[in-house]
């Protein structure tokens, strides 16, 4: 059965999606944005410091549902600029430095409301 999750510990969803779902056995982030709970949006930081909010986004989302980061089998990451690839990297690894989840990370045209990256999970509840 399908369940909607919210917190406001993390960005209010910006249009018609939840901020995350489960069906019990799996929790789907939607896409976090660099945005903070008060509904900045970091683009014109660097893409590391992006890179954190957007973690920080997702973290929070999985810890109002008792799980963690460690909980992440995998991440889908869209960076507006391949070229940022590196500096993403860097911050990343700060979020998962033993067994980290699978991952794909893929260059986009545009990120929503001009971030620099845009990061989705999905984690077990197991």
């Amino acid at each position: 059965m399908k369940r909607t999750i919210s917190t406001d510990d993390a960005p209010a969803a910006v249009g018609a999606y939840s901020q995350a779902t489960s069906n019990g056995t799996l929790l789907i982030t939607a896409g976090q944005l660099p945005l903070t709970t008060d509904g900045e949006l970091l683009d014109d930081e660097p893409v590391g410091d992006q890179t954190r909010q957007c973690l920080h986004n997702v973290e929070a989302i999985l810890e109002s549902d008792g799980l963690s980061l460690d909980n992440v089998l995998k991440t889908t990451v869209y960076l507006d600029d391949i070229d940022d690839f590196d500096a993403f990297n860097e911050a990343y690894s700060e979020f998962f430095e033993s067994e980290p989840p699978a991952r794909s990370a893929v260059g986009v045209g545009a990120v929503p409301k001009g971030a620099a990256v845009e990061i989705e999970a999905i984690a077990t509840t197991d």
